[in-house]
């Protein structure tokens, strides 16, 4: 056994844990299908959000580690579950009153309001599958529609008629009263309408294979279970997939793990064996409402790659999954800043540390080197003081720091500048507020600037530090209120970066005109 393998067998990284538990189930043979298979689930009831990419990623990344610990072929399936009848129309889509007039019809049924695809449910499914390649997945797309038309799931249809009193037995305890009196795991497809009909059953024909009810009009019919007329109620759709394809592996938000039992149950009852599951915690908006597709709250895929790089966004979802996260533009920074940071640390870590690092996760293994030679934080507050409008204007300031520094040999920080530009025009410029020093205050501040002025050290970020401390320990009691009245005095902000460091990158003699601009009133002006 390899070392990094070895390190891996005993891992506390949760994808390695994860990993583990899927390799249990063949610890006496390995698949008759030849592979272990890992799916994740989309309804496309509205575009794609990021906890959708977030469940790709992090099944992602417990695949990754289980090709660490095991010699067995894997593969990813990302399934739609695209022949859902479309129930509410989103909010956050063109022609409302267009959709309204296909409630119910199949996703995959419903003319897209884009105009850009053959339903609303093909676009959203080539939303999903956009985003997905933008961070390079390694999956195989399964669509519902073609899933149940093609005759891939007849086999477990069938065995669901067969099956069906059993099955209703599982389901009818979990619902309430006046539920179970019209309550059926089949719901048939109008063939004129195209409605997904929610219907009691008045025979189930297992020899046959077809099903007979009144349709809502009162019409009796009878159509076959197969070939794409009839789709099953979405928790039996859950354990019939997992049988239908021998999955392996599933991850989902907390709202499913109160049904886990009975998607393990139908699983079973189809024949199947059940999968290993884990249930992630939700993620919520910035007034802590859970994301929805449905009505596009949060922030989306698109725009966090506008303010900072694809690899920020994976090091966000790999922390904590069984902790409910706060996703808002806020976070970004301090996601971009850590992803840094864990880059630097993996360089000089061991094989058990570096197992434990999230970049080994996000990188499957494959770790580049950071190219970031100021923080994003920095470079924000660098666009603030300068006012910057094109990522050149932060380039004067970094390369003074870090001479050897280009666009070209740094392309990650090149990015990122462009990204603190956005950021700062788009979030910190509307609510930057300067404020005039309090006595204390403008004692400390003239201090510094004559600390400044006869300033000999260079750029040095630690000796400019312990100045900085220096001129506030004997005046500030506790010593964060000098660097609180710094930021929110100098740079119009309730928080900021190591201020030596800022004053390196700004510049001495540039950072004795803003100390004096300050004292002069001019800040608050604007």
């Amino acid at each position: 056994m390899s070392e990094t393998r070895d390190a891996a067998m005993t891992s506390k990284a949760w994808p390695f844990e994860e990993a583990r538990r899927v390799l249990k189930r063949y610890h006496k043979a390995p698949p008759e299908k030849g592979y272990v298979l890992f799916e994740t689930g989309y309804g496309p009831s509205g575009l794609p959000h990021i906890g959708t990419f977030g469940e790709v990623l992090r099944t992602t990344m417990i695949k990754r580690a289980f090709e660490e610990i095991s010699d067995i072929p894997t593969k990813l399936i990302c399934f739609s579950d695209d022949l859902d009848g479309m129930r509410k129309v989103p909010g956050n889509v063109p022609q409302q009153e267009m959709l309204a007039e296909h409630m119910h019809k199949p996703l995959t049924s419903v003319p897209d309001p884009f105009g850009t695809h053959e339903s609303f449910g093909h676009h959203n499914n080539a939303m999903l599958r956009r985003f997905l390649d933008t961070f390079g997945f390694e999956y195989e797309f399964y669509s519902a529609r073609e899933f149940y038309r093609t005759g891939q799931f007849d086999k477990i249809l069938l065995r669901a008629a067969e099956k069906y009193d059993e099955i209703m037995a599982v389901m009818l305890k979990s619902l309430r009263e006046e539920r179970r009196q019209t309550y059926s795991i089949f719901l048939p497809i109008h063939p004129e309408t195209g409605r997904v009909m929610y219907v009691p059953m008045k025979e189930v024909n297992a020899k046959d294979g077809t099903i007979t009810f009144d349709t809502e009009e009162g019409e009796e019919m009878t159509l076959p279970v197969t070939g794409g007329n009839v789709k099953l109620q979405w928790k039996p759709d859950f354990g019939a997939r997992w049988a239908a394809l021998d999955v392996d592996f599933e991850m989902y938000g907390k709202e499913h793990a109160t049904n886990t039992a009975i998607y393990d149950r139908i699983c079973e009852i189809l024949g199947g064996k059940k999968p290993e599951h884990f249930s992630y915690e939700l993620f919520l908006d910035e007034n802590g409402q859970k994301i929805s597709k449905s009505s596009g709250n949060g922030i989306s895929i698109d725009q966090w790659l506008t303010y900072a790089s694809t690899e920020s966004l994976s090091y966000f979802m790999f922390l904590k999954p069984k902790t409910a996260k706060r996703m808002y533009f806020d976070v970004i920074p301090k996601a971009v800043d850590e992803y840094h940071q864990q880059l630097k640390a993996y360089e000089t870590q061991d094989t058990k540390a570096r197992l434990n690092n999230p970049v080994w996760h996000i990188h499957g293994g494959d770790v580049p080197t950071s190219d970031m030679v100021v923080p994003f934080s920095m470079l924000l507050n660098l666009a603030s003081v300068s006012s910057a409008e094109d990522k050149s204007q932060l380039w004067g300031f970094i390369q003074r720091y870090a001479p050897k520094a280009t666009p070209e040999t740094n392309p990650g920080m090149d990015a990122a500048a462009g990204h603190a530009v956005a950021y700062y025009n788009d979030f910190v410029k509307p609510n930057k507020t300067f404020r005039a020093p309090s006595d204390l205050e403008r004692t400390a501040l003239e201090e510094l600037r004559d600390n400044l002025k006869s300033w000999d050290g260079g750029l040095d970020a630690e000796a400019l530090q312990s100045m900085v401390f220096a001129v506030g320990k004997p005046k500030f009691e506790p010593l964060r209120d000098w660097f609180t009245a710094l930021y929110e005095v100098l740079l119009g902000a309730s928080q900021g970066p190591r201020f030596g460091g800022f004053i390196a990158l700004y510049g001495v003699d540039e950072t004795v005109a803003l100390i004096d601009d300050a004292l002069a009133g001019k800040l608050t002006e604007g």
